[in-house]
Parts: C-alpha cells; structure tokens; sequence
C-alpha cells in the first residue's frame, strides 16, 4: 500500500503557522509583536505620508491599524498629528522610545532570522526562495499573470501558467 503525500498546501500552512508562532515567541521574548514590528519597520524604511499607506504597506486594513497605532501612541512609540495642509491626513512618526524599540525588535528579528536560515546553503535558500515565489504565483497570480512577490527582493518568479477553467458540472439530485 502507497502513502498518500500530504498536500503542498496543508504543508506550508503547518510549515506558516509554527514559523509565525516561533517569531511571536522571539518578538515577544523583547516586549514586542509582530503588529508593532510591522508598523516601526515600515515607517523606518519607507517613506510613508498618510495611515492608508502604512495600512497597505503592513497588510491591515484602515481599522485594524488605527486599533494598532492607539495601543502604539499610548505606549509613547509613535505620535500622530494631523497634515497642515490636509486635515484629514493622520502624519504618523516614531517617538525616541519608537526607536528604541525598533532596535530591540530588530535584533530579535535578525537573530530570528539566523535561527531559520540554520543549517541551509546559500543554494539551499536561493531555492527556496524561488519555489515560494512559484508557490505564491500558482496560488494567486495577479491580471498580467506576474505572481504578487514579483517585487519582493530576492524574488526571481516566473511567468504565472494559466489553468483553463473548467465549466461547472450540473448539479444532480441524490446519486445514491
């Protein structure tokens, strides 16, 4: 009798949620989470000018990250003011202990990082790099058939295959 493997998909989901349980566990091990790392290293790295643009660049929607940033401005790592110039527009900025906070979670990052490229070539990861980005472009790839990490560094995708839709089958009464 022949094992049935596991399918990829129920694989890498198992695979997510323990990397993403361990990195909670490192984040946290320094007073920190994977929402407030989120939001210091990408108003740390990129040039954010409104809160709808560190939504999208974090991955949350408006709501959630307004949840987020309360519990941020309350414990003195960010400020938020409104734009001179447009007050609808909430300037976010990181404070002196955003700072040191961004340090802290940035070496548990690293370390953390370290931790899950042990024991792996640099090949090793090369490939695996691109069989992620080729998982995540047959998962999901975007109108011009580019996969989503197309501009993600190291990212190397190739052309998204289509797969001809197959129509419907009718639905039958009790086939019993």
């Amino acid at each position: 009798m022949s094992s049935v493997p596991a399918p990829i998909g129920l694989r890498l989901s198992q695979a997510a949620q323990v990397v993403s349980r361990a990195f909670d566990t490192a984040l946290s091990a320094v007073g920190g989470t994977v929402p407030v790392w989120l939001v210091l290293l990408n108003l740390k790295t990129r040039q954010i000018t409104n809160q709808r643009e560190l939504a999208e660049a974090v991955g949350v929607r408006e709501p959630t990250l307004t949840h987020h940033l309360n519990a941020m401005d309350a414990q003195g790592l960010i400020t938020r003011r409104r734009n001179p110039s447009n007050r609808r527009i909430h300037v976010v900025e990181i404070t002196g202990a955003g700072e040191t906070a961004f340090l802290r979670l940035r070496t548990a990052a690293i370390d953390f990082d370290r931790r899950l490229r042990a024991g792996f070539t640099e090949a090793e990861l090369d490939t695996l790099g691109n069989l992620l980005g080729r998982l995540t472009g047959n998962a999901g790839s975007t109108d011009d058939g580019t996969p989503p990490s197309a501009g993600l560094a190291g990212a190397t995708p190739e052309p998204a295959r289509r797969r001809p839709r197959r129509p419907a089958e009718p639905e039958t009464a009790d086939q019993s």
